[in-house]
């Protein structure tokens, strides 16, 4: 069976439940772009560990946040934000980290006027993909002054902040921020925003986390087995054979594959209704 058929259906069949299921559900609340962008930010920050909890803690920051994160982050006051989210944690990440994290996209917006237009200060168009611009961007937001929050210039040793903007000059797969990526930069489908129009799709490359890792190894897009830079590279140029103006299309259907649907490559019963089980190594054995 060809790889590219299927792949097509299961990306007609991504639906409502998926998202919901999903961080970026959090952005389909709000109407304005200049909300869905600041939503999103926060949102793939936070979108690390058991799904459940991710949209749980998400309720509870969204919900402190309120209508408009974009009003919010541009008032946002660090000394107010330290009482209002006291006591907040997710996982390695706490309250100050997320205050750290509101001063950073305050800061965006005070330099560039949006976080999109911040991150073309670091685009480089001309190179294969994100790899360099990826490294600019996390580079310059971990030089930004966090002392409002921190209560020093440099980020504490106890801080977890760093956490949020790993890079891929360290070899992380920096699952987060390029699903970040992706969510502004992939034109709108009813999933992804598009929001971003002068980064082009071509140059995104794919968030591996635990189901993407799994899932294309079974489906031969990858040899690897650390789910590391070089893996999301290497997944990715299989799937710009594919699509090479839009090599990342089918990253949010395969990875609810797992997320929502279940698989974990042993249930063999799950695989009888698989709707990759035709390509893929397990259900085809």
């Amino acid at each position: 069976m060809q790889l590219k058929p299927i792949l097509e259906k299961l990306y007609a069949a991504r639906s409502s439940v998926h998202l919901a299921n999903d961080p970026l559900s959090f952005c389909h609340r709000y109407q304005r772009s200049e909300d869905q962008e600041i939503a999103g930010f926060i949102a793939a920050a936070f979108a690390y560990g058991n799904v459940k909890i991710i949209l749980k803690n998400l309720e509870i920051i969204f919900g402190r946040i309120g209508s408009s994160p974009r009003a919010f982050v541009e008032e946002f006051e660090p000394a107010r934000g330290l009482e209002l989210f006291a006591g907040f944690k997710h996982r390695f990440n706490d309250g100050r980290d997320l205050c750290a994290l509101l001063l950073a996209c305050r800061s965006m917006l005070e330099e560039a006027d949006s976080i999109g237009d911040y991150f073309l200060g670091c685009y480089d168009a001309a190179a294969d993909d994100i790899t360099p611009s990826l490294i600019e961007f996390t580079a310059a937001i971990l030089a930004m002054d966090y002392s409002p929050v921190f209560g020093c210039r440099t980020i504490p040793g106890d801080s977890y902040f760093p956490f949020f903007f790993p890079s891929p000059a360290s070899g992380s797969a920096c699952k987060r921020l390029c699903m970040y990526l992706r969510w502004m930069v992939r034109p709108a489908d009813g999933i992804d925003l598009g929001l971003w129009r002068n980064v082009s799709p071509a140059k995104l490359v794919i968030p591996v986390d635990a189901h993407i890792q799994r899932i294309s190894r079974f489906l031969g897009l990858t040899g690897r087995r650390q789910a590391d830079w070089r893996m999301a590279r290497e997944i990715t140029a299989s799937l710009r054979k594919l699509d090479p103006l839009d090599p990342v299309k089918y990253d949010f259907s395969l990875c609810h594959l797992g997320i929502s649907e279940g698989c974990d490559g042993k249930d063999r019963l799950r695989c009888l209704k698989c709707p990759i089980a035709g390509i893929c190594s397990v259900g085809a054995a």
